[in-house]
């Protein structure tokens, strides 16, 4: 299976913490791969850096041959034009319509004429269902349309590679449902390569072919959504069943806790 993104032995510090422990993984071209595991596992902090937000302490992330964890700025930005960003919050510019958020990347990257543009935008909006909200303000729109006009900014240049950062953040679940159905028509009809952090099972289930699993900075798992619903690894199990690390105490214990047992 060919590879869109290796990363090799990526570590990172805050300050004297290492948050990311000799991280070493494969993301498969042309598939939907999910980065899972709990709060403060550090899930975000490894987006940040197959973005090129962040430079790892040591380590290498290679993306069509380039490792883009020692490329100066001029070289990352060659590389994020052919990547889009679905922030958790959409990161919308409140100034503008949903149509000029679009717009944006498109004006700033390419020399196509304006009527060319406006083209483009609309294809954008009806793909992600706002056809016909173009003149609207971020403000006017609810959590599930910023997160579809964010994606539609996102996919703007038509990008090899779309990373979602916990895009069921503050959705019911219905509208996070529908946002799910359209990664997975992304995938499917454009071939994107796309990876989504998230903690959200019932998006896992659905979304994923690929599963990367963190634990307390480290890879505890790397393989198929089959294979990681077939895991024994007892952590893995706490996760997918929702177990909370301690039992709760029965009656019984309870009892003899107070009794002085």
């Amino acid at each position: 299976m060919e590879n869109a993104i290796e990363v090799r032995n990526l570590i990172t510090h805050y300050g004297d913490r290492e948050i990311l422990k000799n991280l070493s993984f494969s993301i498969p071209k042309g598939k939907t791969t999910v980065i899972l595991g709990g709060s403060g596992c550090g899930k975000s902090t490894l987006l940040k850096h197959l973005i090129g937000l962040l430079k790892p302490t040591s380590g290498s992330i290679l993306m069509n041959g380039k490792d883009i964890a020692i490329l100066d700025e001029a070289e990352l930005d060659e590389v994020r034009k052919k990547t889009g960003v679905l922030f958790q919050g959409a990161a919308l510019l409140n100034s503008m319509s949903i149509a000029e958020n679009v717009a944006l990347p498109v004006a700033e990257h390419t020399k196509l004429n304006e009527s060319t543009i406006q083209i483009m935008v609309r294809m954008k909006l009806d793909l992600v269902g706002l056809s016909g909200f173009e003149n609207y303000y971020p403000s006017q729109l609810s959590g599930g349309m910023k997160k579809r006009a964010g994606l539609a900014r996102a996919i703007a240049l038509d990008p090899e590679l779309l990373f979602f950062d916990e895009p069921s953040a503050g959705l019911d679940p219905v509208t996070a449902a529908g946002l799910d159905e359209l990664i997975l028509k992304l995938r499917n009809v454009f071939k994107m390569t796309i990876v989504v952090v998230t903690h959200e099972l019932p998006s896992v289930f659905m979304i994923a072919d690929y599963v990367i699993m963190l634990d307390i900075g480290e890879v505890i798992f790397s393989g198929t959504i089959d294979e990681l619903k077939a895991s024994d690894n007892p952590r893995i199990r706490m996760f997918l069943e929702r177990r909370p690390e301690k039992e709760a105490f029965s009656p019984d214990d309870y009892f003899r806790i107070i009794a002085g047992d």
